[in-house]
């Protein structure tokens, strides 16, 4: 057996081996252009030109083999032709610049099977612009100012897949989908398109699915969908649809309907027969509408036998929920009744058929108990949302019967106290969040039989500390990774650590807004493996010479956050035993300017080797974004006690501000022991008071232009073993072009030349 198994192991190898090498030879023989990136995806070619400032497709190196070309995030205005026999079957030219789509632009693609030219700024496309590509399966245009279409949009016999959402579309023209009749999938999505007038989508015969969210649509003909007999799947959320739509005959033709969105469409009201003749529907979606009047269980009828999951959230139902309400949908595996004022009485009448259930949720639904005698039914029951109901402390034994639970959620539940039996059968809950209930303390052993725990979120509890008798004794909760517990008052001892040994396995841990203005030195001694510890707006200071001594406990920690403490300095000495943080939140501290400030840019530029681990150290594109200018790093500036050139001295007289940004100050300050090639370069033209410092000072990546010696000598190996390579390459190309001809007469010759590199590219399409 041993043998068996060791001949395997060297066959695999050896396999291995050699399709490695054939597509290293491969690589070599197949083009590529000067600004691109080729690599083979299994057996195709891609050819990967993104965001290289291209404002032309480089025809020139472009193999004839070429599967995949991507061009999108260029420059591009007009396409130029392709060369001839271009085996070419994916085309990406998103977000360029193009404005039109002539019959030309794309001649002689004719094994083009997915194109995207969508974030353009393409007006007008030649109905005959894919004529050539005879076998086209996708095309995206979504967000492009396209004009009107009166005749038929594009002739195409192949296409599948049209997505046009975004598209400034006002109307649709009876023959707009004339010469397009094949499409299994229509999205047209955010159009202003208000009406749906009759006969428009009749000659889509086999489209199964139809996107119409969000086209501000008022009115729908009763006869628009007549001829989609096909249709599985139709979208209508987010529209205007109060009145002058009849719902039974919009929906009457769609008999193999699967999935219906009509969330957030203005619909007051739905005939009891609505869906009589939608038997096969298995996902329905009426949320957020006004939907009071609604009787649950002559709606869903004796039809919806099939439904497989059903959201009802905020439809402002009144009425009870009938014994009957879901009767006959006992395959329910989904239910959501978020946000409707519903009783407990009723919901234990009305959830009972429902044995399947998988998901749960009745959030915000004004309970104030729980419904009795229910929740031992739901055997496979794995998420259940209860939060944001005022409920009392006497139910929370209802829920102890649900073994198969995953996700709890009982937030903001009006909760001061929950019984040990609870979670006592729930050995299977992952997430379990508790926040917003006033709880001060937990019992003893309410967490013990949590042994399988991923995230438990504590957050504004009113807790002082989390003891370890929660727990399971001397056990050690391994999947517990998260925990969250800000907003809670929390009392930190004077010395040890402040969180049981059971979490020793945490790797996120949120203490913001605790109210802690010092943490011991073995604070974390329990939890070492922590990689995000946030601490923000807490009352953190430099009052103590070891304020920060608590993080040499954490060596693997990638992130901390420090956002509005009390903290007026802080070193790099400080970070000693963190070589792996990435980043590090500093912003909103009342910083005090000196050279400190001089030394953490160094060691980020430097030994970080990115100054961007300082979280608003720098000016990113997205700093204003939605009008919300982010904060910058920065430092309350004193004249009389910051160090500073004598060269600005004067200048500061005109600028009598009192903050600086670090960028700023780093370029102002003198400090004897800093490094000048850790500052950002002065820029002589700029005035004194002009502080947007960075984006012309740091490379694209955020690195710092300053050159360290380690840097120097790491470049050094890099161009060295670059130096060698070569070598080797051009000693491999000898040996290659000697025994040519042996190779010719092999049979993995055929892989290597580029006539049995075409034929496999031809096997590949077939």
């Amino acid at each position: 057996m041993a043998t068996h198994r060791s001949i395997i192991v060297c066959l695999a190898v050896t396999l291995l081996t050699w399709v490695i090498g054939s597509n290293a030879l491969l690589s070599e023989q197949m083009d590529c252009p000067e600004d691109c990136d080729c690599h083979f995806f299994r057996i195709n070619w891609v050819t990967d030109c993104s965001e290289s400032n291209l404002t032309s497709i480089p025809h020139e190196g472009l193999d004839n083999n070429v599967y995949i070309l991507n061009m999108n995030g260029n420059h591009l205005k007009e396409i130029e032709p392709f060369p001839a026999d271009l085996k070419l079957r994916t085309l990406t030219l998103s977000e360029n610049m193009l404005t039109k789509i002539h019959k030309t632009t794309f001649a002689g693609l004719h094994y083009l099977l997915d194109i995207d030219l969508s974030s353009n700024l393409i007006n007008y496309i030649d109905p005959e612009s894919f004529v050539d590509s005879a076998g086209l399966i996708t095309l995206e245009l979504q967000g492009n100012p396209l004009e009107q279409v009166d005749g038929p949009f594009l002739y195409s016999k192949s296409l599948l897949y049209l997505y046009l959402s975004g598209c400034h579309l006002t109307k649709l023209s009876p023959q707009f989908f004339a010469n397009i009749s094949g499409l299994d999938k229509l999205d047209i999505s955010s159009n202003p398109l208000h009406i749906i007038e009759p006969g428009i989508f009749d000659p889509l015969t086999s489209l199964k699915h139809l996107v119409l969210n969000s086209c501000n649509l008022t009115h729908i003909s009763s006869v628009a969908f007549s001829s989609l007999g096909h249709l599985t799947i139709l979208e209508l959320a987010g529209n205007s649809l109060k009145s002058h739509v009849d719902w039974t005959l919009i929906l009457g033709n769609l008999g193999r309907l699967e999935h219906l969105d009509l969330r957030e469409s203005g619909i007051t009201n739905l005939p009891e027969n609505v869906f009589s003749n939608n038997t096969w529907l298995r996902s329905l979606v009426l949320a957020e509408n006004e939907l009071s009047d609604l009787d649950v269980a002559t709606t869903l009828g004796h039809n919806l036998v099939h439904l497989d999951f059903l959201d009802l959230s905020y439809c402002h139902l009144k009425g009870p929920l009938s014994e009957d309400a879901f009767a006959n949908a006992t395959k329910l595996r989904t239910l959501i009744l978020s946000g409707n004022h519903l009783s407990a009485a009723d919901l234990a009448v009305a959830l009972s058929p429902l044995s399947k259930l998988v998901k749960l949720s009745l959030r915000d639904c004004g309970l104030t108990r729980l419904p009795a005698n229910t929740f031992h039914k739901f055997t496979s029951l794995q998420e259940l949302d209860i939060s944001r109901n005022p409920l009392n402390n006497a139910f929370t034994a209802l829920l102890s019967p649900l073994e198969s639970l995953e996700h709890l959620d009982m937030g903001y539940s009006n909760l001061q106290r929950i019984s040990r039996t609870t979670f006592l059968k729930m050995s299977a809950l992952k997430t379990l969040i508790l926040s917003g209930n006033k709880l001060k303390s937990l019992e003893s052993g309410l967490f013990q039989n949590l042994t399988r725990l991923e995230v438990l979120e504590l957050n504004n509890c009113g807790l002082a500390r989390l003891n370890e008798t929660v727990f399971y004794d001397n056990f050690t909760y391994p999947d517990l990774q998260e925990l969250r517990l800000s907003g809670n008052p929390l009392e930190v001892p004077e010395e040890g650590p402040i969180l049981p040994l059971q979490l020793s396995g945490l790797k996120n841990l949120d203490m913001s807004n605790c109210n802690l203005s010092r943490l011991p030195t073995e604070a974390f001694a329990s939890t070492p493996n922590i990689t995000e510890l946030l601490l923000s707006d807490n009352k953190l200071s430099n009052e103590h010479d070891d304020s920060l001594k608590f993080l040499e406990s954490l060596s693997g920690l990638e992130l901390i956050d420090l956002t509005s403490n009390n903290l007026t300095s802080i070193k790099p000495d400080v970070f000693t035993y963190n070589s792996q943080l990435l980043s590090i939140k500093l912003v909103g501290n009342p910083w005090k300017c000196d050279c400190y400030v001089v030394e953490m840019w160094e060691w980020s530029s430097t030994i970080k080797g990115n100054i961007g681990v300082l979280i608003g150290s720098t000016r990113t594109l997205d700093t204003n974004i939605n009008n919300k200018k982010k904060k910058s790093l920065a430092c309350n500036f004193d004249p009389k006690t910051s160090p500073i050139k004598e060269t600005k001295l004067k200048m500061l007289r005109k600028d009598p501000s009192v903050q600086r940004t670090w960028a700023r100050y780093v370029r102002e300050a003198n400090c004897p022991h800093s490094s000048t090639l850790a500052r950002p370069a002065r820029i002589v033209t700029r005035e004194v008071h002009d502080f947007q410092p960075l984006e012309s000072e740091l490379t694209e990546n955020g690195t710092s232009k300053s050159w360290s010696p380690v840097m120097i000598l790491s470049m050094a190996f890099v161009l060295a073993t670059i130096f060698g390579v070569t070598l080797l390459l051009k000693n491999k190309e000898k040996t290659i072009k000697m025994d040519k001809d042996i190779l010719t007469h092999s049979s993995e010759a055929n892989v290597v030349q580029s006539k049995g590199t075409t034929n496999i590219s031809r096997r590949a399409i077939k």
